[in-house]
């Protein structure tokens, strides 16, 4: 009987970095002989697209309750579509964004965390969670250039204080991501390394 995976995901502000350091991080653990799989949510099934096109191409944000439970569902067919089913092949699965994106930014627009994480109790939780924490002013700078509902500062300001709640009781590992990208991607690859030692 095969091994089960190992799941990590890698969460961040928007323009953070945390999906070109995703992508590396499995490209770093191929070239060392893992079998490591990228995904990303809102993930690419049918809602995760519906999200994408109707939800986060808006001008103006639809209610975060909304936002919140649209996320979930697409959490749980992402974990049955994609996930598990890498994870019983004994793969390394790393997500772009999770279920602290949720709490996070839903959290952020002043949802209650704990009805967050009862509509999301079905996600597995992840094995490892890495947060790339970039200064709001940097990652504001970053996406003035794109539209987006969620690139004010304040609001960014905010998501990044739910995230230091989570890398203060243990539940994120936090990286510094405001460097050159070579060093963060060295000390991303650091942590799971030593991770999977464990």
């Amino acid at each position: 009987m095969k091994k089960r995976g190992v799941f990590i995901c890698i969460e961040g502000l928007d323009a953070s970095g945390k999906t070109t350091h995703a992508r590396r991080l499995v490209r770093n653990l191929q070239r060392r002989g893992f079998d490591a799989v990228y995904t990303t949510e809102p993930s690419l099934g049918e809602i995760g697209r519906f999200i994408r096109k109707h939800i986060l191409q808006r001008k103006r944000r639809v209610p975060s309750v909304m936002e919140a439970l649209l996320f979930a569902v697409d959490r749980v067919d992402h974990m049955e579509k994609e996930i598990k089913p890498a994870l019983e092949e004994g793969k390394i699965v790393v997500s772009d964004r999770y279920v602290y994106s949720s709490l996070a930014y839903q959290g952020a627009a002043g949802l209650d965390l704990k009805w967050i994480e009862e509509i999301n109790k079905l996600a597995l939780p992840p094995d490892l969670a890495i947060y790339v924490d970039v200064p709001p002013e940097v990652v504001v700078k970053r996406i003035r250039r794109k539209k987006s509902v969620m690139e004010r500062l304040e609001t960014q300001r905010r998501v990044q204080e739910v995230y230091m709640k989570f890398v203060e009781d243990g539940r994120l590992v936090s990286i510094n991501g405001n460097r050159k990208k070579d060093e963060v991607a060295r000390d991303i690859l650091a942590v799971v390394l030593d991770f999977l030692k464990k």
